[in-house]
């Protein structure tokens, strides 16, 4: 995915506080759909010699792992952060799971070296980022960022309308 981690970390968001109004729950979705690519610098500093999806930080099981033991410590020491720990970790596994559809990733790393993905964008054009953008996994994407608009601006009118009663 290109451009549709941050939509759908927002519709997440969205969707969290819904249920809940506990602080920072939209920033954990947030900051969670777009924390594995950060990589991103490592990989633009090694020259791109490894893809970016084989480091750890888009390895799922890592981040299972950590939930694993990040998340009983949140619900023993910090009881009101556990929701936003839950939506962070949430969010993480949501990015996983996006990348999947168009990228290999390493599902089972580090025991299993395999990857997986639904589908393989061919390098139709010389630029990888045109082949991508024309693929049809790219609707996919603009589909959430027009869903995540939707429901940005019915939040807003929402908002207004409950400022001007």
């Amino acid at each position: 995915m290109l451009i549709a981690h941050l939509p759908a970390g927002y519709l997440l968001g969205s969707a969290a506080r819904q249920r809940s109004a506990a602080p920072g729950i939209m920033a954990a979705a947030l900051i969670g759909s777009v924390l594995p690519d950060f990589d991103m610098v490592y990989f633009f500093l090694t020259g791109g010699r490894v893809h970016h999806h084989d480091f750890i930080s888009h390895w799922p099981l890592f981040w299972l792992a950590l939930a694993a033991v990040v998340l009983p410590a949140i619900g023993r020491l910090a009881p009101g952060r556990f929701l936003m720990a839950a939506i962070f970790f949430a969010a993480v596994m949501l990015h996983m799971v996006m990348d999947t559809v168009a990228a290999p990733m390493l599902w089972l790393a580090p025991f299993e070296w395999s990857k997986f993905e639904l589908t393989t964008v061919p390098a139709t054009y010389s630029n990888w980022v045109v082949s991508f953008m024309l693929h049809w996994t790219f609707g996919l994407e603009l589909l959430i960022c027009a869903a995540a608009l939707a429901v940005a601006v019915c939040r807003a009118r929402s908002l207004r309308s409950r400022q001007q009663a």
